[in-house]
């Protein structure tokens, strides 16, 4: 595999890699929405969405359409959506093994070990 599509790749993850960005194509799942319906439904400030819509636009994840004084936003290419699906698919796999990797070291008692690291005690006040 050419190490401009590895780079290619390793972009795509990068503009994904923040939990604000994947929000913010979950919400474009299956609607375009302005820039204020995603300010309203996320919670932040305007400055804030706008980094992030520009980090997913300069990878061209979401494409932009202009409506007077609102910008609407929406999915460029819904394989982005598939791939957001299988990492659900693959992270709901891996926490299924990981809680049956937990419950086989419970040995089956359903009670939990007791932590070998000491708990930091909280300062006096």
């Amino acid at each position: 595999m050419p190490d401009s599509l590895r780079r290619f790749k390793a972009e795509i993850f990068q503009a994904l890699a923040h939990p604000t960005r994947i929000a913010i194509v979950e919400l474009l799942w299956d609607r375009e929405l302005s820039a204020g319906d995603l300010m309203e439904k996320l919670g932040m400030e305007q400055a804030n969405i706008s980094q992030h819509l520009a980090v997913l636009r300069s990878r061209q994840l979401v494409a932009n359409r202009k409506a007077g004084n609102q910008v609407f936003y929406s999915v460029r290419d819904p394989i982005l959506l598939e791939v957001l699906s299988l990492m659900r698919t693959y992270f709901q796999k891996h926490l299924a093994e990981t809680l049956e990797m937990l419950a086989e070291d419970e040995g089956g008692t359903g009670k939990k070990r007791t932590s070998v690291i000491p708990r930091r005690r909280s300062a006096a006040k």
